[in-house]
Order: C-alpha cells, then sequence, then structure tokens
C-alpha cells in the first residue's frame, strides 16, 4: 500500500488534489481511498488530505499516520506545522518552493521541489494573492513517485475541473517538466 499525506492550505485544492490523485490510480488498476482531515477551518487554514493506492483491496479505515509521501502545497507551512511527522524513512517530501539556491535539506528523504505557484499564477489558476496549485502539484507528484501515469491525472482532470481545465492541465504539464529532485 502506498499513502500519502497532503499538506495544505484551504483554497489551494488539497483536498480535490487527493481526490484526483485517486481517480487517476483508480483508472491506472488501484485501488484507492481519498478523504479530507479538517475541521471549521476558514480559507487559508492548514488542512491535510490523504490518498491510499494499492493493487489489493484496502480494507483499512483510518487517517494516514505513516505516509509514504508527503506534499506540501504551501511553503510558509514548513514554519507553521510538523509536515515530517510520522514519514517513513527514505520516504518522498515534495515541496511547492521556488528557487533551488534556497532550498533547506531533509536528511532521510528524498526531496523535490517544484514552483508551483508560479505556474499557477502563470496559467491564471486562482489569483495572485491566492493562487490554487492543486494541478500543478499533481504533476510533480507524477514526476517523482512514479506509480500513476501523466496520462491519468490528465484524464482525470479533464474529467473533474471544469473550470479552466486547459490551464490546469497546463499547469500539470508545466510542474512535471520543472519538478527538481535530490540534494541542494
Amino acid at each position: 500500500m502506498f499513502e500519502i499525506r497532503f499538506h495544505g492550505r484551504g483554497g489551494q485544492g488539497a483536498v480535490t488534489a487527493a481526490n484526483i490523485l485517486a481517480i487517476a490510480a483508480f483508472n491506472d488498476g488501484y485501488d484507492v481511498q481519498s478523504f479530507p482531515f479538517f475541521g471549521v477551518e476558514r480559507r487559508g487554514a492548514p488542512v491535510e488530505a490523504y490518498t491510499r493506492l494499492d493493487k489489493k483491496k484496502i480494507r483499512i479505515k483510518m487517517n494516514v499516520y505513516t505516509p509514504d509521501a508527503v506534499i506540501v502545497l504551501d511553503n510558509s507551512l514548513l514554519s507553521e506545522i510538523d509536515f515530517l511527522y510520522g514519514l517513513k524513512k527514505g520516504g518522498d517530501l515534495i515541496i511547492n518552493r521556488g528557487g533551488v539556491e534556497k532550498q533547506e535539506q531533509y536528511n532521510g528523504y528524498r526531496v523535490s521541489y517544484v514552483d508551483a505557484t508560479s505556474i499557477a499564477i502563470k496559467n491564471k489558476l486562482g489569483t495572485e494573492n491566492s493562487p490554487i496549485v492543486n494541478t500543478a502539484i499533481l504533476g510533480a507528484y507524477v514526476k517523482v513517485i512514479k506509480n500513476v501515469k501523466l496520462n491519468s491525472i490528465l484524464d482525470a482532470i479533464k474529467d473533474n475541473v471544469t473550470i479552466k481545465t486547459e490551464n490546469n492541465l497546463n499547469a500539470a504539464i508545466e510542474a512535471f517538466d520543472n519538478t527538481v529532485t535530490g540534494v541542494f
């Protein structure tokens, strides 16, 4: 079983990203679960969402406590929450952040960066002050993790994102092409 935890802020699309990933994985032959974890938070408040995928039937019904991958949609969360909690050693950490020269190192994890914010703004997804980065971050996920096909993500976006569909497709592809993995 492969488990993913998304960290974002309300309005950035973390829950939608988790759902689109689940749809794409299902279309690639996985059994899937996707669900959010948040209370009565408002737009801008920290939220979590989870996706599980497995080639076998998933029988557990609980939050994801030891993810294989953590995705951070808003880099301001890096100083506000313990986003590494439970991440398996050697697990993947995908962070929305530009400027490779400013990157931190997280020992014991494979770290990848994408400037999903700039990509979202360039593709007019949300506003400059509140970009919606979810489809861009999914392009990064596919580049790094490789358990779901890019075409499956693009098909899931086409089928489930009814506003600015073409912009969202372009954002996913651009993020796929511009994600950087390694030690900085």
